[in-house]
């Protein structure tokens, strides 16, 4: 599978062309991520987090029709009224929903009828996108670029999703083979030192953000330090064998109760045989590489881990400044290897990195007007603030602002730890 890299047009106003050919890029590398897969693995839904592959792709494709087909055609009729209650996520303005944890259970539509779906709508998008009125370009070109990166955010959950669903699999089917060679050597930790000051984050620029990386604004930071790269998984091994997932005082209070409850002793897709640890990947079960990343821990282990090692995890403001220094380069979706590598740095790409913000909305936040005003800001509740991507984001997916969100106890998305310290 390979994905061509192009960039969102520089601004809303960009030329019609440049947007259709984002607009089925995009839509075709959905298809692309889901051509390995089986008929049975489409219908799939491993736990409540997951959705099954059938279900992503139908659900992108209403997003498209619910705000823009129905609200840019006169008299516009739906191409299946009961998608709506199907296919809708938790755009409670929009009416009822399926319920998330039963999607596995849509065994109708079908696979071949949810790809007719999208062809569908893929012919009434591409037939508006050339044929709008330039008196409604700015807003409708804006809500089609939403679109695309909200499908790139079902890009990531598929691969996801997939992941999880296949390691549920005793067989522990692979996804894809692997297309290289393991990198098996780490980089040397080092620490950079930090100033503290008055600094700006946020995103105040004319291109594409979502609402809750603005507005931009002033946050005090402390002198502080932070590690040149991701705690490896032999790092993390330490950890285990010191009695990491034994010891209290380690963890935070829910976070304690969390594994205990579940009996978590390793991260997920951990697995011992024959006293040496294994690693599910979308490659399949692996011997687990020592130098790459430690990947799928939940902002609980991340704590208890950065604690162990007298050290914590960095804030939002702090990492959002070390990436508005940096070029936007690393491992990302568009390599074709969709599991961490060893290597330096890994700011940008690689996988997701918790911090110690919860997410809140940024002084001045408002939420986007109408349905699309769901998006983000009414998730700003109990969930906790990953930056820089990982190896299954698009790079043209991917912000310096970018604010990415999960629960505490979430795991199964490619999520992994860097260390900072107060100074």
């Amino acid at each position: 599978m390979s994905v061509i890299l192009q960039k969102f047009p520089a601004s809303r106003l960009n030329s019609r062309q440049e947007l259709i050919s984002c607009y089925q890029r995009i839509r075709n590398t959905s298809a692309a991520i889901c051509a390995p897969l089986s008929l049975g693995d489409y219908q799939i839904q491993s736990i409540a987090e997951t959705s099954p592959p059938k279900w992503h792709l139908a659900h992108v494709t209403w997003f498209f029709e619910t705000f823009l087909l129905e609200d840019f055609l006169p008299n516009y009729r739906p191409f299946n009224p009961d998608y709506s209650y199907l296919f809708n996520s938790y755009y409670q303005t929009f009416g009822g929903m399926h319920p998330r944890a039963k999607r596995g259970l849509l065994s109708r539509p079908t696979v071949e009828q949810v790809y007719h779906y999208r062809t569908e709508m893929d012919k009434r998008m591409l037939d508006l996108l050339s044929g709008i009125d330039e008196s409604q370009w700015q807003k409708f070109a804006f809500l089609v670029t939403l679109g695309l990166h909200h499908e790139q955010q079902h890009q990531e959950l598929l691969y996801m999703d997939i992941k999880h669903n296949l390691w549920s699999n005793p067989l522990r089917p692979a996804y894809l083979d692997r297309p290289r060679q393991l990198i098996e050597i780490s980089s040397e930790l080092q620490w950079e030192q930090r100033q503290g000051g008055l600094v700006t984050i946020g995103f105040d620029a004319d291109t594409f953000a979502f609402d809750n990386e603005r507005p931009r604004h002033k946050v005090w930071l402390e002198p502080h330090r932070l590690s040149s790269r991701l705690v490896t998984n032999a790092e993390y091994q330490h950890f285990i064998e010191d009695g990491g997932y034994e010891r209290p005082e380690l963890w935070l209070s829910d976070g304690w109760c969390h594994i205990r409850n579940h009996q978590w002793t390793s991260p997920l897709y951990w697995e011992k045989h024959e006293d040496q640890w294994h690693e599910f990947t979308l490659y399949g079960l692996e011997a687990l590489n020592p130098a790459a990343p430690v990947a799928h821990v939940s902002y609980y282990e991340a704590d208890a881990f950065a604690h162990w090692a007298g050290k914590r995890l960095p804030l939002e403001a702090e990492l959002e400044r070390k990436l508005l220094e940096m070029p936007l380069k690393g491992h990302f979706s568009d390599s074709g290897v969709f599991h961490p590598q060893a290597g330096e740095g890994q700011f940008y790409g690689s996988l997701w990195e918790w911090t110690a913000s919860p997410y809140l909305a940024y002084p001045g936040f408002k939420p986007w007007h109408g349905g699309v005003g769901e998006y983000n800001g009414k998730f700003m509740c109990n969930q906790w603030i990953l930056r820089g991507g990982s190896c299954i984001t698009p790079l043209d997916h991917i912000r310096p602002t970018y604010r990415n969100f999960f629960y505490p106890h979430d795991r199964w998305q490619f999520a992994g730890i860097r260390l900072a310290e107060d100074l």
